[in-house]
């Protein structure tokens, strides 16, 4: 709830109480919007999806954002297999590529660092990318793994439902 909101709502409770008859009236009418606010702010996600899919249909074109791509390294091909692999049997991507030995630099303790490593590209629905962040963290054997997202901003829109039909909605 926004500031502005939370301070009508307080002035009107405090108005309320000065005058008893207002507050009978207005009781229900202020429970009712503080639970239909409530039931907004839990069902979002899902209507962002029905939206998404309402204007794709409409309108034949793609929502900018409404999906993502993350880059996840990993220090060798088993390690981005089964991460790729489970974060594929728990939906939560359409489609991992794995690109094998890439040649990175980073500083780590004041050093340039030299490495080879596997990179993934994890496609997705960008309102999975928490739930993507989430499993990497726990299940990658760096302790501070490389998780960088981009949204898509356009593409092939046929392959942007397919990506909406293989990964269930919120």
């Amino acid at each position: 709830m926004t500031f502005a909101v939370a301070h009508r709502m307080e002035w009107l409770l405090q108005r309320c109480h000065r005058e008893p008859g207002l507050y009978s009236v207005f009781r229900p009418v202020l429970l009712m919007t503080c639970l239909l606010l409530v039931l907004f702010v839990s069902m979002y996600p899902g209507l962002w999806s029905i939206g998404v899919h309402l204007h794709s249909a409409f309108t034949g074109s793609y929502v900018p954002g409404h999906h993502s791509v993350l880059l996840v390294n990993s220090p060798n091909e088993q390690a981005a297999k089964d991460i790729g692999r489970a974060i594929m049997e728990r939906r939560l991507a359409a489609s991992i590529n794995i690109l094998s030995r890439t040649s990175t630099m980073y500083y780590w303790k004041g050093e340039i660092q030299d490495a080879s490593e596997i990179l993934m590209l994890v496609k997705t629905k960008t309102s999975r990318i928490q739930q993507v962040i989430d499993y990497v963290r726990s299940a990658h054997p760096y302790a501070n793994p490389e998780v960088l997202s981009f949204p898509v901003e356009d593409g092939s829109l046929d392959y942007m439902k397919w990506m909406d039909e293989a990964i269930p909605d919120d």
